[in-house]
């Protein structure tokens, strides 16, 4: 029997205008091109995508489940620019069959800078599950899969508005070298801390979900490459491979980009068409004589309550999914980005102190006014802004180059500093 873990990463940073040491004014949302990708994503992949996974969803008579994590700061821009997008991913969620996992609000980096911030952020993006979709988070999945024991140490930690444990488990990236001979297709859960066992709700080992790197890779990064060995990639081909994992394993977790299909692989690579027919081809391959199959789709809540870890996966220092290095080298790779981050998080504290003195005294207007400059220096924590400042070469340099809108990383860093710098005007003012 293979279990898929089917789960979609869906996001769109708060892009910045260009910004210079003259700019005085407190607008640095590129609104304009935001509005414009919002638009572009949402017609080649947002609303083609989640309408053939409500077909496939009804098709498979609920057979075919699927699991999202999708930020804040997309939700707003849908909002915004794309709210019928929105209702689409409210019909999903209607259908029971689609699980929406936690993150942090502003796809942020949080947890390596600030605790505080990292735990604001997390109920944000729980609330504005609740409102959107009816469902509270059971399983956490943190930005660009950035991962480390800590992780799962503090997350054991979080309780619901009831004071009981939230999560069963995180997802994380399976990488080679913390893995060693050992299959991703299956539960894990991290070192003892303290000497005690990390556990869940209802005292069940906290478990780690490792995404098989190289089953979601071959659809996420490679479906469209003419030059790879096994292009063209069929749904049938793909269903093969992924039982294989049958006797190495039970579950098969494909995670990627949401924007996979249809925007990184374009609808004219048979991306659209290779999806449709999987989980039918996924479903056949595994038929038996009476006509079940010994294959199936779960959500990531499912995989950790039926299923218990095998072993250990220690990670003493953070992974992520970025990169070939697969660590934390696409946002603090360089002097810039390191300066930035640090920068940015040495605000935090003033900000929030001011923010505690000015609510103390109950003026409505500094009130209003140092709300605003909060959020602005949230939206300024998204991870992207740092992604744009990775000085790379080769394979990794072009990815990085893809998604920046700037000519070069410097010119992000610079664009990033002037408005910080400009925050912290605004906040010596108000």
């Amino acid at each position: 029997m293979a279990s898929i873990v089917f789960y979609f990463q869906v996001h769109q940073p708060h892009r910045l205008k260009p910004y210079s040491v003259f700019h005085t004014d407190p607008f640095y949302f590129h609104e304009e091109a935001n509005c414009q990708i919002a638009e572009k994503v949402a017609d080649k992949c947002y609303r083609p995508t989640t309408k053939l996974m409500l077909d496939l969803i009804k098709r498979h008579e609920g057979n075919f489940r699927i699991s999202y994590s999708i930020t804040g700061t997309v939700i707003e821009q849908w909002k915004k620019f794309t709210p019928d997008v929105l209702d689409l991913f409210v019909q999903l969620a209607d259908t029971g069959c689609v699980e929406f996992v936690a993150e942090t609000y502003y796809h942020s980096l949080s947890f390596l800078y600030s605790q505080d911030e990292f735990q604001t952020q997390l109920d944000m993006h729980t609330n504005l599950i609740e409102q959107h979709f009816g469902q509270t988070p059971k399983v956490f999945r943190n930005t660009e899969l950035i991962y480390a024991n800590a992780l799962a140490s503090t997350l054991t930690k979080i309780k619901d508005k009831d004071g009981n444990q939230r999560f069963l488990g995180t997802i994380c990236e399976g990488t080679d070298t913390h893995l060693g001979y050992r299959s991703p297709a299956y539960l894990y859960q991290p070192p003892a801390h303290d000497g005690q066992p990390l556990v869940g709700p209802n005292n069940r080992p906290f478990a780690l979900l490792l995404k098989n790197y190289k089953l979601s890779d071959d659809i996420a990064f490679r479906f469209g490459n003419k030059a790879w060995e096994e292009y063209p990639l069929t749904a049938e081909k793909f269903a093969r491979w992924v039982h294989q994992i049958n006797g190495n394993g039970y579950l098969c977790n494909l995670f990627m980009d949401y924007e996979t299909f249809g925007e990184h692989q374009w609808a004219d690579t048979g991306v659209f068409q290779f999806l449709e027919k999987l989980p039918e081809a996924v479903f056949d391959v595994a038929k038996k004589a009476d006509g079940s199959t010994e294959n199936h789709f779960i959500t990531p809540t499912e995989a950790l309550q039926q299923f218990e870890p095998i072993g250990e996966y220690d990670v003493p220092d953070f992974i992520s999914w970025a990169d070939t290095e697969r660590d934390l080298s696409a946002w603090r790779g360089n002097a810039m980005q390191h300066n930035a981050l640090e920068e940015t998080y040495r605000v935090e504290k003033i900000l929030k102190d001011r923010m505690i003195e000015i609510k103390s005294k109950a003026d409505p207007k500094q009130i209003e006014e140092i709300e605003y400059i909060v959020t602005d220096w949230r939206k300024l924590t998204t991870s992207d802004h740092f992604y744009y400042m990775c000085t790379k070469y080769w394979a990794d340099g072009d990815v990085h180059k893809y998604f920046s809108p700037y000519d070069s990383p410097y010119d992000g860093y610079i664009n990033f500093m002037n408005i910080l710098d400009n925050v912290k005007t605004r906040l010596a003012k108000v």
